[in-house]
């Protein structure tokens, strides 16, 4: 059978990496794709972003199943455009995408359905917002109510920063922020203390399967400083995540937005991704809501997946999830972020990649903000690859996927030191 994943980042690349794994597909095609998908002969670029011409291709070359890689697609309704068609399509509909797209939506959702998150209010005029702030303190969470490629939040930890954030979002839109209709508004919430941990699963409306646990590293610099970005790095499994944990997440956040977006007519199908924060008393509380995988989370959790993805994914578009139990590499994954000079807020294209290797049994590198360019492999977006390795430990994980990534070089390269650093402390 033919496959489609839709987007160009390393989510993407590693989805289509392990799809095009399974016996039963003949060929996967990725759009529009980035440098490493062009160099892999098992995968297929195809220019198209239009959502509309992305099904008039599905319907041409007769493609069985489509999976969308980011949150812009999904909110201009690729779903729902490729069902009206009756293609085979993993993802939620535009309405229920919504929990992602728009940050006041997800927060009003999970206050209805007693969801745990942190207490917040929302503002459309800035000297509202400014004037809560300065009445509830720092630090605190400024959020932009649309999508920003994962940079339209702000951990403000002084009133100062707080302000600017606001100013940003609403003013200057310096985010770059794709403002949902009404125009600008911005969710301000409390500052929620613990350990942070992302939590996906997979569902087809009514039937729950969890996937590995992992862990992000949102912000720019070593020990968690600097700005927050779409994700350094990232490791699976996340010990944060005990069993304990696991079953409260599933009990208190998962099934209830579950069946909560049943009851309000949106059913949710798609990779689901809770951000949380779990606190010292191992209490999770709900950071946020993605309505698609994580990046770069998914580059870790496809190098300890066993299953045949393939076959997951249509047991999640037929509504038959109950019948799938997903196998593990009980190896730690960790994936290393490369990224390039100016990220995230004003990155640098155009800088020439040398020194990327093979992919071998226990590392591979994802490509993202890739392209090529008269054979010459170049910087095209802001995070530009995931180094990402196995290892029987997080520390054996972590050296082998930084001594792969030392080798690679472009000119402004910045990367973290200390991907995993909270488990290698446990």
């Amino acid at each position: 059978m033919k496959v489609l994943v839709i987007g160009s980042g390393g989510r993407e690349h590693a989805l289509a990496w392990k799809l095009a794994q399974s016996p039963k597909v003949q060929s996967v095609h990725v759009a529009p794709g980035n440098g490493g998908t062009a160099r892999d002969p098992h995968l297929h670029n195809v220019a198209i972003t239009d959502v509309k011409a992305l099904a008039d291709f599905a319907q041409a070359e007769k493609i069985g199943l489509t999976v969308v890689g980011p949150e812009v697609a999904l909110a201009a309704g690729v779903v729902d455009e490729f069902r009206a068609r009756g293609l085979r399509i993993f993802g939620p509909t535009k309405a229920a995408a919504e929990l992602e797209s728009s940050k006041a939506y997800a927060k009003d959702f999970m206050k209805r359905y007693g969801i745990p998150t942190a207490a917040y209010d929302t503002f459309t005029d800035a000297a509202a917002a400014h004037a809560y702030v300065d009445a509830q303190g720092a630090p605190i969470v400024i959020k932009a109510d649309g999508l920003a490629a994962g940079k339209g939040v702000v951990v403000a930890m002084t009133l100062a920063e707080a302000h600017e954030a606001i100013d940003w979002i609403l003013d200057s839109n310096k985010l770059g922020v794709q403002h949902n209709e009404g125009g600008a508004r911005v969710v301000i919430e409390q500052f929620l203390h613990g350990e942070e941990a992302s939590f996906i699963v997979l569902c087809d409306g009514k039937n729950v399967v969890s996937l590995a646990t992992s862990q992000d590293h949102k912000r720019l610099l070593d020990g968690d400083l600097g700005p927050n970005t779409g994700g350094m790095g990232a490791y699976s499994p996340a010990p944060v995540v005990t069993p304990n944990v696991h079953a409260k997440v599933m009990h208190e956040i998962i099934l209830p937005t579950v069946n909560g977006m049943a009851k309000d007519g949106r059913p949710f199908t798609g990779f689901l991704y809770a951000g949380l924060m779990i606190d010292e008393h191992g209490q999770p509380r709900t950071v946020e809501f993605n309505t698609r995988m994580g990046d770069p989370e998914t580059q870790p959790i496809m190098m300890r997946l066993k299953s045949d993805l393939f076959d997951v994914l249509m047991h999640g578009t037929d509504g038959s999830l109950d019948q799938v139990e997903l196998q593990w590499d009980r190896r730690v994954a960790l994936g290393v972020v490369l990224a390039a000079h100016g990220y995230p807020l004003t990155p640098r294209k155009g800088d020439a990649i040398t020194g990327i290797p093979a992919a071998t049994e226990d590392a591979c590198v994802f490509h993202a903000g890739t392209s090529e360019v008269d054979g010459q492999l170049v910087s095209s977006g802001g995070r530009v690859l995931c180094v990402t390795a196995l290892g029987e430990s997080v520390k054996l994980a972590q050296q082998r996927a930084y001594e792969v990534a030392q080798a690679i070089q472009f000119d402004g390269r910045q990367y973290r030191q200390d991907i995993g650093h909270r488990a290698v402390r446990r």
